[in-house]
């Protein structure tokens, strides 16, 4: 009977556990597992998880000696719950100011679109990859916070109830004084230029004074149309017969006209058959962060995720099309401008300063992110002064901008940006060189500046800028080469070389900076190229000059070997055709030139390969509209170009990647040390493993070391010994012996490096040797499943091989179905050894979930205002009225172009 009784129990819990299995796997099981909370902690330990593959992928330069940091070190756990805290409080305004909450629907378009439009899919992937691949993660924690800073600042920057007030003040400022003659009298900001038509104009920015811009023909009657459309006795018609200067009225003030970040009046003050005199007042809005610092909105700190299932989306194929080009995304793309700047991080592109619309200097900037194809505003809170004509560099984690012009003339001042806390330092001005627009380079461990023109004239002083001190030390000018402004700068690794340049006339001089030393060596004028203002890259061991202007636009060039201080002209067959303002880069193997003016605009370009003395054109096909004064990065494969002036002249916010498929693949750079901080409900996913070509060597170390101590801070090593009672806060930190190989290839060194979920995984580091053939072939390894199955005594086999795949294996008895502990405790026991094999196995440890800290209590959310009805749909944003473009240059804009022409 017992017997029975026994067997009739046992086939039942079959069947229960055969109807659980089902209910796993039917559609509707599938839905409500997705319909979990969130957690705070949750959130920051995904968004840590996100910043490791950012952090993976930045450039460390070369000339640093010190290994890379780990992430802990740029990024503090505060800094991490501010990033959540932020994408929270902007998607609860959306909801409580605009009634407009982020739906399931538009989070799962914004991951389809990120999967359709990526410029990077391997990036992608691993992001995809770091987050389990789970679609709700995924919508959740990328795809929510790139869309709250899209849909916020849209709604926000058109929106009467906040920048009402300004609107009504300026409106009533103007109907008191609404003389063209006291426009310098208004509370805005003033400026003037003068237009001259010029047949032989260079493109708008070579006049003859600090207040004018030469235009040639075409962009004259552009620009003429405009203003007689505008300022007419009656409507022009676009098309039809050019309009003349004698329909322009002078003396009368433009209707107010807005952007997303200003509003501003024109006028035109006198206008003859060859000049044109413009006026222009701008006030500028109140900007986003300010308003959401000094709100009483505060984001929930736990939000339940949309009670919907979510698709994975696909990710588009690896790799682009070679000499094709691809738009950029204009959405939350930064405002239009020219005379900016852009660094390159090796994961976004960051824009910052310059002038735009109103003819007024910038302090804003963006974040282009290509493998998601998205824009994210860089802050203005400590922003340096707004300004062109500045200089950046990148140092491996901050983007520095020092000098420029702004509103109160030439600058000395400067700052530090950091994209992964989004936040400016100053630099200081103690012992900084004097106000200036010069040229800039990064040594490693210091920023360079060098010459230019300030108030005084032309300059043959600099100086060396330490961020890690925070000072400055002046360059020598013994035998520094003579003063100039618009010359060349790079740096060779040892050394920074200038060329080239105008100081009442052109120039083909130069001198070679050695900062170890402290002195200058002039460069060889023997077969040096005609004196000009140009661009120059640097190609590994040569300098490259081309193009420009010096009087004529110039399609020639030449290549400058330091070593043998001598130079080599470079082939004219099938170069682009002359010109300047263009830009120019190194993509690695190319020297990729584009756009410009001689004296239209340009869109064309085209490829010079050393190694063959050879030119080949770069396609117009979907290319970006011409233009110049833009800026442009090289990626590793391809260029981005973005922003500057086209014709008109019109400041532009578009641009466009172009496909050099014969540069080589960007590598991540290798992270000396990372220690992710688990949580108490992460997930735990698999770490990306890049796979190298037969140029890259794995060389593991035997070497490291991990002793997890009483407070949980876990150092791995080949033998694991962890104590008896570590506590619930586990934060493994590896360390890593970098082993040096003899030969130019890439030598790797893997650890152990857990992600920041609650399983650690390793995740193989490296010290980036390039060599010549610098191509290396990312493969994913197989995703682990998300299954934690808890073990007694699990044990951990950690035994680095030359092969670069690190495989999981967990313990126990892994199952697509997660199986929580039932009790978890904040103390644990394991008993791992750590045993070198000849299989490149890795084993997680398993343990118990750790205490999560205790949710503090939301704070009160924004109280919308009383004309919008919380149960209401607002009415539609109003379209903003079409602009009139605005004069590109404000009054007395130092400019350090190069002189005037005939």
């Amino acid at each position: 009977m017992r017997a029975h009784l026994i067997r009739n129990a046992f086939y039942l819990l079959l069947l229960l556990a055969g109807t659980l299995i089902i209910a796993v796997f039917r559609p509707e099981a599938k839905a409500k597992a997705a319909h979990r909370t969130l957690t705070f902690a949750d959130r920051v330990a995904y968004q840590r998880a996100i910043e490791e593959v950012y952090w993976r992928h930045r450039i460390w330069p070369k000339e640093r000696t010190e290994p890379k940091p780990s992430l802990d070190t740029v990024m503090s756990q505060a800094q991490l719950e501010k990033k959540v805290t932020d994408y929270l409080r902007k998607s609860q305004a959306l909801e409580d100011y605009w009634q407009r909450p982020i739906t399931a629907e538009q989070l799962q378009a914004e991951m389809d679109r990120m999967a359709q439009n990526t410029k990077q899919p391997e990036v992608l992937r691993e992001l995809f990859n770091a987050l389990g691949n789970d679609p709700l993660i995924i919508a959740e924690c990328p795809a929510r916070p790139a869309l709250a800073e899209q849909l916020l600042r849209d709604w926000y920057a058109y929106d009467q109830r906040i920048h009402g007030e300004l609107k009504q003040r300026i409106e009533a400022e103007l109907q008191a004084d609404p003389a063209v003659e006291q426009m310098n009298q208004l509370s805005g900001r003033y400026s003037e230029v003068e237009l001259i038509k010029s047949d032989n104009a260079e493109g708008g920015d070579n006049g003859d004074s600090e207040r004018s811009v030469k235009l040639n023909a075409g962009e004259w009657n552009e620009t003429v149309q405009r203003l007689a459309t505008a300022f007419g006795s009656g409507a022009v018609a676009a098309g039809v017969s050019p309009a003349k200067v004698t329909q322009i009225k002078t003396g009368i003030l433009s209707r107010l006209q807005e952007d997303e970040t200003r509003y501003y009046v024109i006028a035109v003050i006198a206008a003859t058959d060859e000049r044109v005199r413009l006026a222009t007042v701008f006030w500028f809005k109140e900007p986003l962060e300010s308003w959401l610092a000094k709100s009483e909105n505060q984001a929930a700190i736990a939000m339940m995720a949309p009670n919907s299932s979510y698709t994975l989306p696909t990710i588009a194929p690896s790799g682009c099309i070679d000499d094709t080009w691809t738009a950029t995304s204009t959405t939350n793309a930064p405002a239009a401008r020219g005379r900016h700047n852009t660094v390159w991080t090796g994961s976004e592109m960051i824009v910052w300063g310059g002038a735009g619309i109103g003819g007024g200097y910038l302090n804003t900037g963006a974040r282009y992110d290509p493998s998601t194809d998205s824009w994210a505003s860089t802050s203005t809170i400590n922003a340096p002064a707004a300004r062109q004509y500045h200089n950046a560099v990148w140092t491996g984690s901050e983007m520095i901008v020092w000098g420029g012009v702004g509103d109160s003339g030439y600058l000395n001042t400067g700052g530090r940006y950091n994209p992964a806390t989004d936040s400016w330092i100053a630099t200081s001005t103690t012992n900084a060189p004097t106000a200036r627009t010069c040229t800039a380079v990064w040594t490693g461990n210091e920023m360079i500046v060098w010459g230019g023109v300030s108030g005084s004239g032309y300059l043959t002083t600099g100086g060396r800028y330490n961020p890690a001190t925070d000072s400055w030390t002046a360059t020598s000018t013994t035998n520094a080469p003579m003063t100039r402004s618009s010359n060349t700068a790079v740096w060779t690794g040892s050394a920074m070389i200038v060329w080239g340049g105008y100081n009442g006339g052109y120039l083909n001089t130069g001198g070679k900076y050695n900062p170890a030393t402290n002195s200058w060596t002039a460069t060889s004028i023997i077969n040096a190229p005609t004196v000009r203002v140009c661009s120059a890259v640097w190609a590994g061991s040569e300098m490259i000059v081309w193009g420009g202007y010096n009087g004529s636009y110039l399609n020639t060039g030449g290549r400058y070997s330091p070593g043998t201080d001598s130079w080599v002209a470079t082939s004219i067959t099938n170069a682009p055709a002359g010109r300047t303002n263009h830009t120019a880069l190194w993509s690695g193997t190319e020297m990729i030139v584009w756009g410009g003016t001689n004296p239209g605009d340009l869109n064309t370009g085209g490829r010079y390969n050393r190694g063959t003395d050879s030119w080949v054109a770069t396609s117009v096909i979907n290319a970006p509209a011409a233009r110049y004064l833009h800026t442009a990065v090289s990626t590793g494969g391809e260029m981005i170009v973005w922003g500057g002036i086209g014709s008109g002249p019109m400041y532009l916010n578009t641009g466009g990647r172009y496909c050099a498929q014969s540069g080589p693949t960007p590598t991540p750079t290798a992270t000396a040390t990372a220690s992710p901080a688990a949580t108490s409900t992460a997930t735990p996913t698999a770490t990306r493993t890049p796979t190298p070509t037969a140029t890259a060597t794995r060389t593991p170390t035997a070497t490291a070391t991990a002793t997890p101590t009483s407070t949980a801070t876990a150092t791995p090593t080949a033998t694991r010994t962890p104590t008896s009672t570590p506590t619930a806060a586990f934060t493994p930190t590896p360390t890593t012996t970098f082993t040096p190989t003899p030969t130019p290839t890439t030598s790797h060194t893997p650890t152990a490096t857990p992600t920041a979920t609650h399983t650690p995984t390793a995740t193989p580091t490296a010290s980036r040797t390039p060599t010549a053939t610098p191509t290396v072939t990312h493969t994913p390894t197989a995703t682990p499943t998300a299954t934690r199955t808890p073990t007694a005594t699990p044990t951990t086999t950690f035994t680095p091989t030359a092969s670069p795949t690190a495989a999981h294996t967990p313990t126990a008895t892994p199952t697509a179905t997660r199986t929580p502990t039932p009790t978890p405790t904040a103390t644990r026991t394991p008993t791992p050894t750590g045993t070198p094999s000849t299989t490149p196995r890795v084993t997680p440890t398993a343990r118990p979930r750790p205490t999560a800290t205790p949710r503090p209590t939301p704070p009160p959310r924004l109280t919308p205002p009383p004309t919008a009805s919380p149960k209401v749909t607002p009415a539609p944003r109003p379209t903003p009225p079409p602009r009139l473009t605005p004069p590109p240059t404000p009054t007395g804009s130092p400019r350090p172009t190069p002189a005037p022409r005939p």
